[in-house]
C-alpha cells in the first residue's frame, strides 16, 4: 500500500475510478495548459514564482506530468513544452478527512487538506513557507487547486499567485 492509499484509506473509494487508479498505481498525463498572472503585485510574485519553480511564461503551453506514490509521498514531475521542470514531494501527515499534506518544492513549502467532491481532489491552502519562514495568509487567499475527471479526461487547475491549467490525457508508457 502506498501513501496515497494509507493516507486517503476508505476515502479512496470516494475518488473517480479514474483518479482512484492515478493514485494506486501512478501515471503519465499530457496535454494542452493554459498559464495566467494576476495585475499588480500578485503578478509580479506570480513571474517570479514560475521562474523559480521553471515553469513557462503565459499563453498556451504543454505539460506533461509523471505522478507516482511511494512509501513517502506523491511525486510530480511535471515536464513544461518538453524543456523545462518542476518537481513536487506531498507528505502526507495524519489522515484524510482530517490531515494534510506538505508540498515540497526546493524552499517552498505548502500545507494542503483535501476534500473530495464529486469524485474529484480539491487541495485547500492551509499555510505555506519559504525558506522555513511563513507566508501571510493573505497571500494565499485566493488559492485554489484541484483535480476531476470530465468526460474521462483529467481536468486540473492551480490558482496560486499564478494561475495554470487544462484537460490531459492518460499517456502510455
Amino acid at each position: 500500500m502506498n501513501a496515497a492509499e494509507r493516507w486517503l484509506g476508505a476515502g479512496i473509494d470516494e475518488l473517480h475510478p479514474l483518479l482512484r487508479r492515478l493514485h494506486r498505481d501512478g501515471g503519465r498525463l499530457r496535454g494542452p495548459i493554459d498559464v495566467r498572472f494576476g495585475r499588480g503585485l500578485a503578478g509580479l510574485l506570480g513571474r517570479r514564482l514560475a521562474r523559480r519553480l521553471g515553469m513557462p511564461g503565459a499563453g498556451g503551453n504543454v505539460m506533461e506530468v509523471d505522478i507516482r506514490s511511494d512509501a513517502d509521498g506523491l511525486r510530480w514531475h511535471r515536464r513544461f513544452n518538453g524543456a523545462t521542470e518542476f518537481r513536487s514531494l506531498f507528505a502526507p501527515h495524519a489522515r484524510y478527512p482530517d490531515g494534510h499534506w506538505t508540498e515540497s518544492s526546493g524552499r517552498i513549502r505548502l500545507k494542503l487538506a483535501v476534500r473530495i467532491i464529486d469524485g474529484g481532489w480539491h487541495w485547500q491552502q492551509l499555510g505555506a513557507s519559504l525558506h522555513g519562514m511563513p507566508l501571510p495568509a493573505w497571500l494565499f487567499a485566493g488559492t485554489r487547486a484541484g483535480k476531476d475527471i470530465v468526460d474521462g479526461r483529467y481536468r486540473f487547475a492551480v490558482e496560486l499567485l499564478l494561475a495554470y491549467g487544462g484537460v490531459l490525457e492518460p499517456v502510455d508508457v
